[in-house]
This record gives C-alpha cells, structure tokens and sequence, in this order.
C-alpha cells in the first residue's frame, strides 16, 4: 500500500512543479490542477502519517529513560500515536479505493414524468424542488437548460446543469426510477395513486473529451411554445439540434435568444454523448463494474415516497426514513450518505477478496 501511496506523492511534486514553472496551455493546466486535487488529500494523510510515524519512534526512545515520570509521559504518548497512526491507515486505505474520475464533475439533472398521467408530471415537479433545495444547501448553482410544462402545473420533463464541488460523487445513485404513493389532488374519492419519474444524472462533458463534427448536425430553428410572453411566438428562437450518426435529439426553447438555445442544446448533447461513451467502456471492462449500488439503470425502481406513512424507502439498500417531509424539502444528506457508504463498504470486501 504504501508503495503505491508513495508514488502519488511522487507524482504529487511533479504536478505541483509543472504548475508553478512556465506557461501551460489552457488544457494542460485544467487536466493538471484536476489531477492534483484528486491525489491531494492522499498526500496530505501520508505525509501526516509519516510525521506521527517519527513522533512514535521518539516516544519509543523515551521509554529507555530512567525517569519514571517520562517514561509514564512515552506510555501515554505511543497509545494516542498509535490510534492516531492506525485512524490514518484506515483513511488511506479507503482513499485508495477505486475512484469514479467522474466524481467531480458537473452533471446534467434531467428528471421526466413516467406512469400516472397528470399526477406523475405533478411529481416531476416536486422531485426538481427537491433537487433545487439540495443544491441551494451545498452552495450549488442550478442552471435551466430544458422544460417542458404539462397541462395540470406539473413538467413532463425538466433537464438542469448543476454545478458545483463533487456535485456528480453526491448525486450519482438519484439515477432511476422514483415511485409516488399519494392520493392525487384531483381525487374525490380519496384513493392512493401510485406514478413514477425516471432521473438520469450524466457527467458534464467538456468539449475537448467529446468531438463533435458540425458536418454531423441538423440544425432545426422553430418557435418555441408555452410561457415567454408574444417573443417566442414572433420569433424562431427554438433550437433543435439532432446528431445523425447517433440519432440523438435535443432541443432547447427556455431562452428568449436562439444562440443561447443552442448553446444550452449543445451542452446537453455533449454529455449525452459522452455518456453513451462511458457506457461503452464500462461494458469493455465490466469487472470493475461489479460494485455499485443498483445497476445505473434508468428504469430500475429506486426509491418509494409513500405520502400517506410519511416514508421513503430506498429499495437498494434496504432503508427506510419516516422523515418524507424533509427529503421532500432537499434534506438529501442522510440518504445520500448511507448509499455512499454501502457503496465504499462493497468496495471494501471486493478489495479485500482479491488480495
């Protein structure tokens, strides 16, 4: 381990030397400070360790003396430097787990209305405050990129770019399908409904990971529907945008300007490619695939928010919080960080069993 351990701290004084010496390319300089801040912490524990390591030796000595008192003092000093040294160890161990590279990317959030009608887009809905509020909470910024509205107050479907630190290491496992238990506003007879929504969370892709040949665009304009006033009708500031070779389509009308659209439309495109990319090499060596939470699958059913009861279960890992109100109102952390870790937990015993 700490072989390993002392070669990231290797590579952690060339990165550092390279940003400090001359001009790097804009490119080269991202990648670069990307991968310092991923090692970084590593390096900190080690060299941490390293210095408990010398203070243990020290206090060792000390047992030597003929001093009753320093000696009492070593005694004392090696039980803390010991648990210490063994806390560190176990950081380290964990911190050398395999990393997602994508855990600190942006994401793009796109939540659409399943099964249940009216009541199923009124949930889409519900499910982008919740969203929304867990990002306001860790000083995340929300960026509208698509909507479209239903005809009873809910979305049929929303697409957002969040953007923050970590923001796809935290909301990684919201992807699938969530399930509603509740007695739809519109029923008179008081009846539980059950509707569903599906939630996709896709890495932002930069454009130099994922090139796109204009050549292999069709370029749509048309005028945009729903709110925004006479603008959006006067004008074709609607843009759809499809890439034939993989006959994605995306479309953005939610700004009043058609460059932004398409800028909007573009960003969307780009992830949705690089997750098609990801997946791809994710199938090549699915043995590493092997430790997740859930399949990642955007149709495997999730979680159940059980109005009535108050509940909301996680069928991944079998728990359940009579606390629907608050998750309901962004209070995320809990879940998201028992998912975390049953996730960090399976690594563990995958690790454990290969060595």
């Amino acid at each position: 381990m700490f072989d390993k351990i002392e070669a990231i701290e290797h590579r952690f004084v060339e990165i550092e030397d390279a940003l400090s010496s001359a001009q790097l390319p804009g490119s080269e300089l991202v990648k670069l400070s990307r991968e310092r801040a991923e090692i970084e912490e590593i390096v900190v524990l080690y060299r941490r360790y390293r210095v408990l390591q010398t203070e243990l030796a020290d206090s060792a000595e000390m047992l030597a003396s003929e001093d009753g008192e320093l000696k009492e003092l070593a005694r004392e000093e090696i039980q803390a430097l010991e648990k210490g040294i063994a806390e560190l160890e176990q950081q380290l161990k964990l911190l050398l787990l395999p990393q997602d590279p994508r855990d600190s990317r942006n994401v793009l959030l796109e939540i659409r209305a399943g099964t249940g009608g009216d009541e199923a887009a009124i949930f889409c809905a519900d499910l982008l405050r919740m969203y929304t509020r867990f990002a306001e909470k860790q000083s995340w910024s929300v960026e509208l990129l698509s909507s479209t509205e239903s005809t009873k107050g809910g979305l049929k479907e929303v697409v957002l770019l969040v953007a923050g630190k970590r923001v796809f290491s935290r909301l990684k496992f919201e992807m699938g399908a969530h399930r509603v238990q509740r007695v739809p506003v519109t029923e008179s007879q008081g009846r539980i409904h059950t509707s569903a929504c599906t939630v996709a969370v896709l890495p932002e892709a930069e454009e130099l990971e994922v090139e796109i040949n204009p050549a292999d665009l069709r370029i749509d304009t048309f005028r945009a529907s729903g709110a925004g006033g006479q603008h959006v009708n006067r004008t074709d500031s609607a843009v759809r945008i499809t890439h034939m070779p993989s006959g994605l389509v995306v479309e953005c009308q939610d700004e009043r300007s058609q460059h932004k659209n398409k800028d909007k439309a573009m960003k969307m495109l780009r992830s949705r490619l690089f997750e098609q990319i990801e997946r791809a090499q994710a199938q090549e060596r699915s043995e590493t695939r092997k430790v997740q939470v859930g399949s990642g699958d955007r149709s495997e059913r999730i979680r159940t928010y059980n109005f009535p009861q108050g509940r909301v279960t996680d069928h991944r890992i079998n728990l359940t919080l009579y606390k629907l109100a608050e998750i309901m109102d962004g209070e995320l952390d809990e879940l998201l960080d028992k998912l975390g870790t049953f996730h960090t937990a399976e690594q563990l015993k995958a690790q454990q069993s290969s060595t």
